[in-house]
């Protein structure tokens, strides 16, 4: 394994990031964000983690829990298949650390219950869960405190998101100025690293491609599968026969078509779909023979490794070692700073 201290040592900064663990990935979670983070390898000492923490806190059948570590197995496979390398990474489980839950408790002394309160994703998730505010687990509600404990911990300095997800990232900065103030300099405030990735729609073309809405396309797909799911996409809805001429830039198997085919397919399925040349399932057989070929690649890696069950683990392991070597450093500090006894062992 390389040094952990290499790409910070070099003037460069600590990446973190995670991921729910809800098993296979789809490809709105690659184009997303799994892309991104192969990529940022090369400029950043990342650290990624599979937060199983974080999933315990929308469970509400308790014989959900035993879906999670098989989930965590399915997501790793899936990083790893991506591109996401071990050797230049440290890529772990968020409950191998501990003293992430150490520093969310000390976080929420200093966290005002409004600020949690207002968090635009809270009163979602109170509004999917059919819950009122008073009723839902106190894990949902200091979610944000446990996320900027999975930053922080690390000192990770730069957090890549969307532009959706800067307030969130605003908010663990605001929890970071305020434990500065109260305690002396400790932690840096994590900056945002812009994502510019495409927004990719589910299957029916209106919603975000999403598991929960059974609207995606899993990475992990046989040839087979996808093409089948492939063939469930809509299309121009006014186009009602194939004569009709279609309207390319209001169907999604066509936006599809401009991120997994040739430039020169793309032009030739516009041209042949405004002229009504082509019919929309030939469209959609296409698209599947694109996106499978795109994902070939990923799909053998992660053949290969679901050969290799113990290196997985291993990978895991390894990482969770190296994760909690810095977060011990980071945790002896916080007792320090806050004038408690330092943990034993």
């Amino acid at each position: 394994m390389v040094s952990d201290s290499g790409p910070a040592a070099a003037g460069k900064g600590t990446i973190l990031s995670g991921m729910r663990p809800t098993g296979r990935l789809h490809l709105g979670n690659y184009l997303g964000a799994l892309e991104n983070w192969v990529n940022l390898q090369q400029d950043y000492r990342c650290i990624y983690s599979i937060v199983d923490i974080h999933a315990l806190t929308t469970i509400e059948n308790p014989t959900d829990v035993a879906d999670i570590q098989p989930n965590v197995h399915e997501m790793a496979l899936d990083w790893l298949a991506a591109g996401i390398d071990p050797e230049q990474a440290i890529v772990f489980i968020q409950s191998q650390v501990p003293e992430v839950m150490s520093l969310h408790t000390l976080l929420s002394m200093v966290t005002p219950l409004g600020w949690l309160m207002r968090v635009p994703t809270f009163k979602e998730k109170v509004r999917q869960m059919e819950e009122t505010e008073e009723s839902v687990n106190y894990g949902l509600v200091g979610y944000p405190v446990l996320q900027t404990a999975d930053i922080i911990i690390y000192k990770a300095d730069t957090v890549p998101v969307g532009q959706d997800q800067l307030p969130h990232l605003e908010l663990a900065r605001e929890i970071v100025r305020r434990f500065n103030h109260r305690f002396g300099d400790t932690f840096p405030e994590p900056q945002a690293k812009l994502t510019e990735a495409p927004l990719i729609l589910g299957l029916e073309g209106q919603q975000k491609m999403s598991k929960s809405l059974d609207n995606h396309i899993d990475l992990a797909a046989t040839p087979e599968e996808t093409a089948q799911r492939v063939l469930t996409a809509f299309t121009d809805p006014q186009r009602q026969r194939r004569s009709d001429p279609g309207r390319p830039e209001v169907c999604n198997v066509y936006s599809l078509h401009q991120l997994f085919s040739p430039a020169a397919e793309v032009s030739q399925v516009y041209a042949e779909c405004t002229g009504a040349q082509r019919g929309c399932v030939d469209c959609k057989r296409h698209l599947a023979t694109s996106i499978n070929a795109f994902l070939e690649p990923m799909r053998e890696r992660r053949r290969e490794l679901e050969e290799r069950p113990d290196f997985v683990k291993e990978v895991l392991a390894e990482g969770g070692k190296r994760a909690r070597v810095i977060a011990r450093q980071t945790i002896e500090e916080v007792y320090e700073k806050m004038g408690l006894a330092q943990p034993s062992g």
